[in-house]
């Protein structure tokens, strides 16, 4: 991963968020505002470890790319058939690397289903407090500004970014032991680095989410 990126990363992930560490205020929050601010946690924790599975998986990828792009430039320059003992090493070697890229996809399917269940919470909130007090919901916000409705929001578009940036880890977990060429097993790679599907804006919802929620101070 480019430094630049760790760092834009660093600044806005500064570790695990403990919900019963010192950011709690003094007063105990109970029913709603408490699983909101829990559920908040929860979030920043999940993408922490999505970022760590991210650099694992960026580490395999690497080496499959390598591997492919030696394979095919062998295919190309050399008249040994393709069951050759160097071949099959490679062919070997190259396998076991999917199979480590396999583990991290399964991992983070782990991290989506995961958020999923935040999802499935923050609704049931929403169900609770539409009993409670109406369509409209409460009229005094749990914490600073944010309606209860505002919080699903900001959840559901988390969740959507990573749902899409999943599929695509698929997609890449796939293919890439597979290409034609090496220009494709650069593409497959840059687009498992750089994650399209989960950009600043996305990650900065997050940020507004731990805000309002006394996460991070104002």
């Amino acid at each position: 991963m480019s430094s630049s990126r760790q760092q834009n990363q660093a600044t806005l992930f500064s570790g695990d968020i403990s919900v019963t560490s010192a950011n709690r205020k003094p007063s105990a929050l109970t029913g709603s505002a408490r699983k909101i601010k829990d559920n908040s946690a929860d979030w920043h924790n999940l993408m922490l470890r999505w970022d760590k599975l991210n650099e694992d998986g960026f580490t395999a990828a690497a080496s499959i790319v390598n591997m492919r792009r030696s394979l095919l430039l062998n295919d190309s320059s050399s008249p040994q058939s393709s069951s050759s003992p160097q071949q099959v090493g490679g062919d070997t070697e190259l396998q076991d690397k999917c199979l480590v890229l396999q583990e991290v996809v399964d991992k983070m399917a782990v991290v989506v289903m995961k958020m999923e269940r935040l999802m499935t919470t923050q609704r049931g909130i929403e169900d609770l407090e539409a009993l409670q007090f109406g369509p409209k919901g409460r009229k005094v916000p749990l914490f600073h500004s944010w309606s209860t409705k505002e919080f699903g929001e900001a959840s559901q578009v988390l969740l959507d970014a990573f749902r899409q940036e999943l599929l695509l880890k698929q997609t890449i977990l796939q293919e890439v032991a597979h290409t034609a060429t090496s220009d494709l097993c650069m593409v497959f790679l840059s687009c498992w680095l750089h994650q399209p599907f989960i950009p600043t804006q996305t990650r900065l919802r997050l940020e507004a989410l731990l805000l309002e929620t006394g996460h991070r101070p104002l």
